[in-house]
């Protein structure tokens, strides 16, 4: 990857300015921005963060579908020492004020389709004191260029930190709550290193790179903030739509795009696929949840380009392990495979006692390196869960091959991959136990063509109360995401526990994946 010498992520900009200040740094629906306009627009809003007494370690918060402005803000928050925050759009109202809440959110950005929803939720949040309306055209909250253009455009150069949180990511929760994931200055310079000395096939200054994927995901994030690092073009898309990927691709020429596996297949089965010039794509990555060898095969043939999978969590920045383009041919007979660990990261299995198993054998995998997230914040006891002597264990069951490629096995957690989601059975079956003819619940996740997985609740009904399978999902909907709730419902006597009461969730899948592999990607 052509990258330059940064110390901290607020130097991006600055020295791709500096270097290169009229090669257009991002475009989002035909508008383009150059390096230079860039970086004196985000001076403006690190003015602004500053004016608005956000001190260094603050949070400020972005819910909205993909925009050049919030590139905008997230350089300026750099230079600010300010942190942002990525509040998942897909969330309902009560989940979106949990992660403003945890977060301490001081001022929070906001796309024109969720005005509604955070008018819904803003006296819940005490720490909230300004609201900016990215798109404008609301009748209390400033625009985004109305709030930005009163400031400055000098850079604060405020002196900076390795151990700056300059991210804030929340992931779902096993015990129903989401834990925010601390990304900091050194998390992502060695990122940076990571991908320059080979995790992922070079990258060139001038090409074009899609930021496809939502930004409150750790993937869009580092896509961007990438390109940037690497002297790309960010064309930015605002929803996955197959159409207007196609678009993009023949008009500005798309070199490297990251999409997650889901995206993938839609491309393939769109009708008007085969009409499309991908011939501009050198590179495809992909990632997140698991993929389907022959949607993998379709592709390759579709696109003719190079495929990377990349394995990661965001508790790691998403770095991990790398598949290259060279053994995605399928006679090396590693598609499966989720590669090798990339350079200076460490990747073992672990058993239960944490010990290092022979290779071949199954168990946990763990993963060390500057990549590994600071911690959770405010949660010091999950983070000694998780990281420990210095081991970040991912909760993701695998082995080694004997050529050192990592293959995922099944998950020691419970977690369940939708469409590139990450779904706990625990915050869906807390909701499924507010329905009032509900006495017990569990929550897996079983086959599905199209998302990988789709989440299934299992239920015991109260006796003598009746409920039907469209009231129970139509319950739940109301009070958590979409993509969390049941696609289906089952109605069983009583659910399999062993003798401590823990739900044998294993026994309950089994009979839905007769026959399939159970992998994430």
């Amino acid at each position: 990857m052509a990258g330059i010498e940064f110390r901290y992520v607020a130097d991006i900009v600055r020295e791709r300015a500096a270097t290169m200040p009229d090669a257009v740094a991002q475009i989002f629906e035909d508008k383009k921005t150059t390096y230079g306009a860039l970086d004196s627009l985000s001076n403006q809003v690190a003015q602004g963060l500053i004016a608005d007494d956000v001190k260094p370690d603050g949070r400020i918060g972005y819910m909205g579908r993909n925009n050049d402005l919030y590139f905008e803000l997230l350089i300026g928050a750099f230079k600010a020492r300010a942190v942002v925050v990525g509040v998942n759009w897909r969330l309902a109202a009560p989940e979106v004020a949990y992660v403003l809440n945890d977060s301490k959110t001081e001022i929070l950005y906001v796309t024109e389709d969720f005005y509604s929803l955070i008018e819904s939720i803003q006296d819940q949040c005490p720490a909230l004191r300004k609201i900016i309306a990215i798109e404008g055209g609301h009748t209390s909250w400033p625009s985004f260029e109305e709030w930005r253009d009163q400031f400055p455009a000098e850079d604060p150069k405020l002196a900076h930190e390795d151990q700056d949180d300059v991210i804030q990511l929340y992931t779902s929760g096993t015990t129903g709550h989401p834990k925010g994931v601390q990304i900091t200055n050194s998390n992502y310079r060695s990122i940076a290193e990571q991908a320059s000395s080979g995790m992922w096939p070079e990258w060139h200054e001038g090409e074009v790179n899609l930021v496809a994927m939502p930004l409150f995901h750790v993937a869009g994030v580092n896509i961007g903030v990438l390109g940037f690092y690497s002297g790309c073009t960010n064309v930015i898309l605002k929803d996955v739509d197959p159409q207007e990927i196609f678009r993009l691709i023949e008009t500005y020429k798309v070199n490297v795009a990251f999409v997650v596996p889901a995206v993938i297949m839609f491309m393939c089965q769109h009708p008007n696929a085969r009409d499309v010039d991908f011939s501009s794509l050198r590179i495809v990555l992909y990632g997140a949840s698991p993929i389907a060898e022959e949607v993998l095969l379709e592709a390759q043939d579709l696109f003719k380009c190079g495929f990377v999978q990349l394995y990661g969590l965001t508790e790691t920045t998403g770095a991990g392990a790398s598949l290259s383009p060279e053994d995605h041919d399928p006679a090396r007979g590693k598609l499966r495979s989720c590669g090798k660990p990339a350079p200076a990261i460490d990747i073992k299995i672990f058993d239960d006692t944490g010990k290092e198993v022979p290779q071949g054998d199954v168990g946990e995998i763990v993963i060390r390196s500057d990549v590994v997230m600071k911690g959770y914040w405010n949660r010091p006891e999950a983070t000694e869960e998780a990281v420990v002597d210095n081991w970040f264990h991912t909760g993701d069951a695998g082995y080694f091959d004997e050529e050192g490629y990592l293959y995922i096995h099944d998950r020691v957690k419970d977690m369940i991959v939708s469409g590139g989601e990450n779904i706990y059975p625990a915050e869906v079956e807390n909701a499924l136990f507010g329905h009032p003819a509900v006495a017990d619940a569990a929550v897996i996740g079983i086959p599905d063509d199209k998302w990988g997985e789709a989440v299934k609740g299992i239920v015991v009904l109260k006796p003598d109360v009746e409920a039907t399978e469209a009231d129970i999902i139509a319950y739940v909907r109301e009070n958590i995401a979409t993509y969390k709730t049941p696609k289906s419902i089952d109605f069983i006597e009583a659910l399999p526990r062993n003798p401590s009461g823990k739900i044998l969730r294993r026994e309950l899948r089994e009979p839905c994946w007769e026959g399939r592999d159970r992998k994430v990607g």
